[in-house]
């Protein structure tokens, strides 16, 4: 429930995986969701050897992560509204699975949201103690706080972490190639939805940035 708890709101990551899966079928789209959780394990390694609570003491490196990863977010905005009037049926190209890997891979190290995760309740995970699951949630952790309490500092945690998260990478591109292939004009809405996700969320971390740098 906490990896999918992490893993399922709509947001720059999920709207990569959504494009990928719709252009070029699941294994493009599964393949940028294990990019994506290839991210989170490199920040669970990272967290494990003190590395993360280290980079919270430079704000300055922390806005420039952000930043850049403003910037591939509108740069990847500009791919998916490219690719709007397409589906994977047309354009799909096996040699281009792992381009999304790497898409997902990159833009999720420089993602704020899993940084500030990291940061935080990530680090959190590895001390024993306890933790408010959904009060993690992206978008809607206020709402729901105080529902579900679990204990840190257990492998069963760290792996029930990382096995909700797998299952909704490999689960969610699976369900948006069902419905293409039912619904012809899905492809060309999640392109165009992907676009807009991944435009908003670009500007307003840039923007971040450059107030973060000018202070």
């Amino acid at each position: 429930m906490f990896g999918l708890a992490l893993a399922a709101p709509p947001g720059p990551m999920n709207a990569v995986i959504a494009e990928e899966s719709v252009v070029r079928g699941w294994t493009a789209g599964a393949r940028a969701g294990l990019g994506a959780m290839s991210a989170d394990a490199l920040f669970f390694v990272l967290a494990a050897l003190g590395l993360v609570a280290f980079v919270e003491q430079f704000p300055t490196v922390r806005a420039v992560m952000v930043g850049a990863g403003g910037v591939l977010m509108l740069y990847f905005a500009y791919g998916a509204a490219r690719e709007i009037g397409t589906t994977f049926r047309e354009a799909a190209d096996t040699d281009d699975d792992s381009a999304g890997f790497t898409k997902a891979f990159v833009l999720a190290l420089t993602n704020p949201y899993q940084i500030l995760f990291w940061l935080t309740i990530g680090v959190g995970l590895l001390e024993t103690g306890t933790v408010d699951v959904l009060a993690h949630t992206p978008y809607l952790g206020a709402s729901l706080s105080n529902l579900l309490i679990v204990e840190t500092g257990s492998p069963a945690l760290i792996l029930g972490f990382f096995g909700g998260i797998a299952l909704w990478v490999t689960g969610f591109p699976a369900a948006l190639v069902a419905a293409e292939q039912r619904v012809d004009s899905f492809a060309p809405a999640v392109a165009a939805v992907s676009a807009v996700v991944l435009g908003g969320f670009g500007a307003v971390f840039v923007w971040d940035a450059v107030r973060a740098l000018a202070l």
